[in-house]
């Protein structure tokens, strides 16, 4: 049979080397440095276990995929395609989260660090508290979980915010992130039991705005 011939498993040991591996970033601060925003204990099983976790589906599905499609295996390639959207927007999404928050010693919470930023969301919501009150109500809104947004929009040359459920990234909606919040159980639950609005409401103390308006200007 042609799957089992000498040629085409060395071809499929190459194409599986081939296969990317992706890591775990390290935090950018130490995990009980957002305190009491959210604790350092939330942080280290958030970040040690739960992205962690995305990240080993993640290289698992893609090393079957890689599989599949050196095999001409389309069936088991679109099945795989779920998976590698689910665990890859979870390490996607992770990726951003870490870096759009910073201790208040670094600079967390000050939304003077993003003048671009602070200036388009004035003229669009009115004020910054104003938008932060728009930003946490459709958070909280999520039914399950997902992800609350400030995205860049390309063509309109605007700001917008958005939510996705479970771990789809925001670039399935056309926009480019800027601030992403992780509204998951996970993220919060262990402080905050099921009130989502007290955690969205704490959080704004640790949102590295600097970050989010170094985002805008690589949209841009």
């Amino acid at each position: 049979m042609l799957c089992t011939s000498p040629m085409l498993r060395t071809s499929l040991r190459r194409f599986s080397t081939a296969v990317r591996k992706y890591t775990l970033p390290d935090l950018p601060y130490d995990a009980g440095a957002l305190a009491p925003a959210i604790s350092g204990e939330i942080m280290t099983i958030h970040h040690s276990k739960h992205h962690n976790a995305y990240i080993t589906n993640l290289n698992v599905a893609l090393e079957k995929y890689a599989e599949a499609e050196a095999k001409g295996d389309l069936a088991a390639m679109v099945a795989l395609q779920s998976a590698i959207k689910f665990n890859g927007g979870g390490h996607v999404n992770h990726s951003i989260f870490w870096t759009n928050l910073a201790p208040v010693a670094s600079g967390g919470g000050d939304a003077g660090k993003a003048p671009t930023v602070s200036k388009m969301i004035d003229a669009q919501w009115g004020s910054l508290d104003a938008f932060k009150s728009a930003f946490s109500a459709q958070s909280v809104a999520v039914q399950g979980s997902g992800w609350g947004w400030l995205g860049y929009d390309k063509a309109a040359g605007s700001l917008k915010i958005a939510t996705t459920a479970n771990q789809d990234p925001l670039s399935t909606l056309g926009l480019v992130p800027l601030l992403g919040v992780d509204v998951w159980e996970h993220a919060y639950y262990l402080q905050y039991k099921n009130v989502r609005p007290d955690y969205l409401k704490s959080i704004w103390s640790v949102v590295n705005w600097a970050n989010v308006e170094e985002r805008l200007a690589k949209a841009k």
